[in-house]
């Protein structure tokens, strides 16, 4: 192949991975199998290989450097990065309209651009003639730090503008962010190796970004939003409104997170505050509230600038999802498969919307890892429905007074002894069904909506019905009686007569939920389903040998 032939190759590869690469990390909506995509990386590195020189910036394989470096060149932001002002209440975001307002000297509705306030590490982008040149922290807003090679490994950023029109020199302002996913997946690749964790994602997004070494940085599955424009060449006409500029820049590949939207109004601003925090939790990476941008470009410049904030944008921060509070004690609780769950018992406080008195320590390796004691001063996290937890403790504030925990060798509520596999994190009471806490939370499992989804057997009657001794395993279910029933607290003969019906019925259902509804370790409802195609019934499934299972999609060795 001669180089002509081999640059219109290369060239043909590089766009159509950027568009396989812009639909599935920008849109959402990957227009090829994975194998796909890796085949046309494959023939693009071996004809780069053959062809060095034509080897460009803005080619898909050059998102990772192989060079680690020693230190981070600084670099000056011709234009300040500013920070924002805050506000709290809807009190105050109404006092930023009227002082908006009383700047403008008007009355007539303002619209503003409402946009998610991003959790994560501020930075700048710069593209000379669409490509991607240079990429910078925020630092103290003036000078930041050169982080070009970490950004490049970001998938979603393009490292070459989409379609033409844009200017010779393009710098945007965005940030970088760690979703939610990626950072549960780091973080428990770091409790596996014995490293510490990080706290928050905006942390891991901040820690990853400063790598001296970009192959790190590549592997944290980092992604990038953009939110405004910095310096761009004088000669380029851009919108006279912020979010059609928003709009430019998509229209260019760049990502915006689409969740913003225009409020006419700051009646309209507490709206989309409100929706927001509503939605918060089901995104897939973090925010810490909204921000709201007087919408229109001349109006913006009218109002300028106080100290280091615009006047015409506002920060409106939703309630804090950490705080500081007291450990009051520990107390051990063994769930189903008998893992023993330290639990913290907190000095109440307000976080994340709502009062939390109690955290999970999860397991003796954290306990351990924190170097926690009761009477310690603690950061507690909430977020949305997951359950609150210890992320730090402020030891320069132990009292005198704070008793190490120390984690028991015998079961909390049976006395049976406390074990630990090799390569688990968690310990478990070996007592099986005989310690009544794991008795009830197999037969609470096998009653639930997802397994045999006994109608009105919830957790209360359960605990009645084992407390009263009329059931001692999942067999007894199937032995009761409405007489039985009728002796528990708030039961009439018509309630238990629908839960007699509702266990009868249930033994109509499929293999795989009965399958699901034993509570087998490591058998999940997708291996459940998985087991219930290969197998069509128990007495099948009990004689299949662990060679046999470990075919099966789903099923490892661990499962088998």
């Amino acid at each position: 192949m001669n180089i002509d032939t081999a640059k219109n190759k290369i060239a043909k590869l590089k766009s159509t991975l950027e568009e396989y690469n812009y639909r599935y990390y920008v849109l959402d909506d990957p227009s090829v199998p994975d194998s796909e995509y890796d085949r046309l990386m494959r023939e693009l590195i071996k004809l780069e290989k053959e062809f060095p020189q034509l080897i460009t910036k803005d080619s898909p394989t050059q998102r990772v450097s192989g060079t680690p470096l020693s230190e981070f060149k600084k670099v000056i932001h011709k234009i300040p990065m500013l920070s924002l002002n805050d506000v709290f209440s809807l009190e105050e975001l109404e006092d930023f309209g009227k002082r908006v307002h009383q700047r403008l000297e008007t009355s007539k509705p303002i619209q503003f651009s409402g946009e998610p306030k991003l959790d994560g590490l501020a930075i700048s982008l710069l593209y000379i003639n669409g490509v991607f040149t240079q990429g910078a922290t925020r630092g103290d807003g003036s000078v930041g730090e050169d982080v070009t090679n970490n950004v490049r490994t970001i998938k979603n950023l393009p490292l070459k503008l989409r379609g033409a029109g844009w200017p010779e020199r393009l710098e945007v302002r965005g940030e970088v962010l760690m979703p939610k996913s990626s950072f549960e997946k780091l973080n428990k690749e770091a409790i596996k190796n014995h490293q510490k964790p990080f706290v928050n994602p905006r942390n891991a997004a901040a820690g990853s970004l400063r790598q001296l070494d970009a192959r790190i940085t590549a592997k944290r599955e980092l992604m990038v939003y953009c939110y405004a424009l910095g310096e761009v060449s004088e000669n380029f006409k851009l919108p006279n409104r912020h979010k059609l500029r928003l709009e430019m820049l998509q229209k260019w590949g760049l990502p915006v997170a689409p969740e913003i939207e225009l409020c006419c109004g700051i009646k309209g601003c507490e709206q989309y505050y409100q929706h927001m925090l509503t939605i918060r939790n089901e995104l897939s990476y973090d925010i810490d509230g909204v921000v709201f941008k007087v919408d229109d470009i001349n109006l913006q410049n009218k109002l300028g600038f106080v100290a280091r904030a615009p006047r015409w944008a506002i920060a409106h921060k939703f309630p804090a999802q950490e705080e500081m509070t007291q450990l009051m004690d520990v107390e051990f609780q063994v769930g189903r498969t008998g893992a023993i769950t330290p639990v913290a018992r907190l000095r109440p406080v307000f976080v994340g919307g709502a009062t939390v008195s109690n955290a999970t320590l999860h397991n003796q390796d954290e306990i351990e890892r924190l170097d926690v004691h009761i009477g310690d001063t603690v950061i507690v996290r909430r977020a949305g429905d997951v359950i609150p937890q210890i992320v730090a403790v402020i030891k320069d504030r132990r009292p005198p007074y704070a008793k190490a925990v120390i984690f028991p060798t015998h079961c909390p509520v049976c006395g049976s002894d406390i074990e630990r596999a090799p390569g688990e994190a968690v310990a478990r009471c070996t007592g099986g069904l005989f310690c009544p806490a794991q008795r009830m939370e197999t037969i609470k499992h096998f009653a639930s909506r997802k397994a045999m989804d006994i109608d009105g057997m919830g957790d209360k009657i359960v605990e009645q019905l084992v407390e009263e001794k009329l059931i001692k395993d999942i067999a007894d279910i199937y032995h009761l009686s409405v007489e039985q029933l009728i002796k528990l607290e708030r039961i009439g003969e018509k309630s238990a007569e629908n839960l007699i019906n509702a266990i009868e019925k249930s033994k109509q259902t499929t293999f795989a939920k009965f399958l699901y509804s034993l509570g087998i370790r490591e058998v999940g409802e997708a291996t459940a389903r998985a087991l219930s195609l290969h197998f069509p019934d128990l007495e099948s499934l009990i004689k299949a040998d662990e060679q046999t299972l470990q075919q099966i999609p789903d099923v490892g060795p661990v499962v088998a």
